[in-house]
């Protein structure tokens, strides 16, 4: 059992490192020697080192990041919140170190594609260990609370796209606006296809007495919504009450550990559930 633990926990770091290893190598060789933008915190450490006109990406990203997650860590969960901080102390770090490497000579477009592909790689590997490198996450759920019909996923695209134009502002050339469109959807598209593989989802079933307390922290914390059962005990014939939400596999972790924070005696059932049709997921109709 310990050495089940062990390999766990260095999976889970490995994962994280080589996630932000990745996403460096492709922000590093591919869009910041061409001042293209992905968005997220490294998007906005770029813009202010060409506003200040000195210091790294690293050292920005870490100053941003620091007080965000000092505010948010509330938002995040114990082992989530753990395992950001790896992968922001990890990214600070590699984004500077792997600047030693040389940059390929190539035309904007292809630097665009292949720096998109590798962040969201990247970043699909760090969300897969069930982390994040901190940054406009936290930021989409601080501000959600603020603008709660909004979608964390919107709020994150609305503060990308924001990034993302401000660079054309800041560096006086539209153009470099109009290219970081595209390393923006790349990453998207692969990161989905990181952390979605085949478009699997879990279902979870949670029986708790603190059921009310478990389904709004759900809401909360993991933007999803949840449904209780009404259910009866087979061995007392007592009522109780089963929660049950469908969720994204990079959730898996963040939803065990805010039910064990809650109540640590909760009986709780994940399985895997294909194709779930609805808001949040696919919509009906759509393909695989």
């Amino acid at each position: 059992m310990k050495r089940e633990i062990i390999w766990r926990e260095l999976k889970f770091v490995g994962t994280i490192l080589l996630g932000c290893t990745v996403f460096s190598l492709g922000f590093d060789l591919f869009l910041d020697p061409n001042n293209i933008n992905v968005g997220g915190i490294t998007g906005i450490a770029m813009i202010l080192r060409e506003l200040f006109g000195f210091g790294s990406i690293g050292a920005y990203f870490a100053a941003i990041n620091i007080p965000l997650f000092l505010i948010g860590y509330k938002e995040l969960g114990r082992r989530f919140f753990i395992g950001s901080m790896l992968g922001m102390l990890f990214s600070t770090v590699l984004l500077d170190l792997l600047t030693i490497i040389p940059v390929p000579q190539i035309d904007l477009m292809l630097a665009a594609l292949y720096g998109g592909g590798l962040t969201g790689l990247g970043l699909g590997l760090v969300f897969l260990a069930g982390a994040s490198t901190g940054g406009s996450d936290i930021i989409a759920k601080l501000l959600r609370k603020k603008f709660r019909r909004l979608k964390l996923s919107r709020l994150m695209l609305i503060l990308d796209i924001i990034t993302v134009t401000l660079t054309g502002v800041v560096f006086h050339d539209i153009t470099r606006t109009l290219y970081s469109v595209l390393p923006l959807y790349v990453s998207a598209l692969v990161m989905d296809g990181v952390i979605y593989g085949l478009d699997y989802s879990s279902l979870a079933l949670i029986i708790s007495d603190h059921y009310a307390e478990i389904v709004q922290t759900i809401a909360d914390r993991l933007d999803r919504g949840a449904t209780l059962l009404e259910a009866h005990g087979g061995y007392h014939g007592d009522s109780r009450q089963v929660v049950m939400c469908a969720i994204r596999r990079r959730q898996i972790t963040e939803l065990k550990d805010l039910v064990s924070e809650i109540d640590p005696h909760a009986f709780l059932i994940l399985q895997d559930a294909h194709q779930v049709l609805g808001e949040g997921f696919r919509h009906h109709g759509d393909s695989l």
